[in-house]
């Protein structure tokens, strides 16, 4: 190896801030990011992958996990969340994604600790560890360093970085999970009408090769329960539909995920730009926004409207707000309803 190519490795794995690392990781080719990735870790480490469970994640910690398989002790998956989106449970169920929650797992027990698809300020449960390895496609923040840092936001999934760390290590991936990364661009991604890149097509098509198309099929279609039904006449009751936008609140729901599934069944609506859709769930308002992308940005807009109240962003189409409700302003939480939803993002939108 090219001295050069030592040193930028070598510069990769000493703690650095995400910006850093950011750049650092660019200049690197897939194998020299596979190295530097794997010479975080000894034959006698317990590594901790920590995720905010989605497709996305879950396919991605467990390329982690079969890429060290062989290299450490032991590969744990923990999600900070609960997983109660009928798709992602059955993509955990189907393609047998073992998995535990972070609340309650002994991380005194770990010697190495990776996230990926998330970075600590997203979330004050994975803002509590300090992280030695660090693979995203969000957005980079500030505020915490890593030993190996590689964050790439203009790829359309974290799924489509594992999978070339895959390739670079010459392995090829199972059938169970072939078919995990392959949903998960295709989820992240919304199937390539978002933003993405040359590399994630050619992960995408690389991996297609190796799917079980049948359980992907079942994977796809497992997303409302019959008893969630009811949330869509809540919404098309209470909807409000101004300047090509649709708002809804559906007051209380038993599951969060049931917001998202409204949200991107309005945005089948045509000439519609902008779908807005809260509810309460817990102490807490949650808000998912969709655009259409076009001179639009539904990451800015959520941390605009509610970044100094709670966690809020997400991708330039699709974004997320979790705002305690007693941080909303006092006039808001009386009786929080369409109309108040409304008032509360119009002044800040043109």
């Amino acid at each position: 190896m090219k001295t050069s190519d030592t040193n930028k490795m070598e510069e990769a794995t000493t703690s650095q801030s995400p910006d850093q690392g950011a750049r650092i990781t660019r200049r690197l080719s897939n194998k020299e990011r596979l190295r530097s990735f794997l010479q975080i870790f000894k034959r006698s480490d317990q590594v901790l992958v920590v995720i905010v469970a989605d497709p996305d994640a879950m396919a991605s910690g467990q390329a982690i996990k079969r890429l060290l398989s062989r290299r450490v002790e032991g590969v744990t998956i923990a999600h900070i969340n609960d997983i109660k989106r009928l798709n992602n449970l059955a993509m955990k169920d189907l393609l047998k994604i073992p998995m535990q929650r972070l609340r309650g797992t002994k991380q005194d027990h770990y010697t190495k600790f990776v996230l990926v698809d998330s970075q600590p300020p997203h979330h004050p449960d994975l803002a509590s560890i300090q992280y030695d390895a660090i693979i995203d496609h969000h957005p980079v923040t500030s505020g915490w360093e890593a030993s190996f840092i590689d964050i790439r936001p203009e790829y359309g999934a974290t799924a489509s970085m594992l999978t070339e760390y895959l390739k670079a290590a010459k392995i090829k991936p199972t059938v169970a999970l072939a078919t995990a990364l392959f949903y998960a661009i295709k989820v992240d991604t919304q199937n390539f009408t978002k933003k993405t890149t040359g590399s994630d097509v050619l992960c995408f098509q690389y991996l297609f090769k190796r799917i079980n198309q049948q359980l992907l099929d079942k994977i796809e279609t497992s997303d409302i329960r019959r008893s969630e039904l009811k949330y869509f006449r809540i919404a098309l009751e209470n909807m409000k539909v101004s300047k090509k936008r649709i708002y809804a609140h559906l007051g209380r729901v038993g599951n969060p995920d049931i917001l998202v599934v409204v949200a991107d069944f309005f945005t089948h609506v045509h000439d519609i730009g902008w779908v807005i859709i809260s509810g309460l769930y817990g102490e807490k308002l949650v808000v998912i926004f969709r655009c259409d992308g076009y001179k639009k940005d539904a990451g800015k807009l959520a941390s605009r409207v509610f970044g100094k109240m709670g966690p809020a962003g997400g991708h330039r189409q699709s974004a997320r707000a979790e705002i305690p409700f007693k941080d909303l302003p006092e006039a808001a939480t009386r009786n929080f309803t369409t109309n108040t939803l409304h008032r509360l993002i119009i002044k800040y939108l043109k």
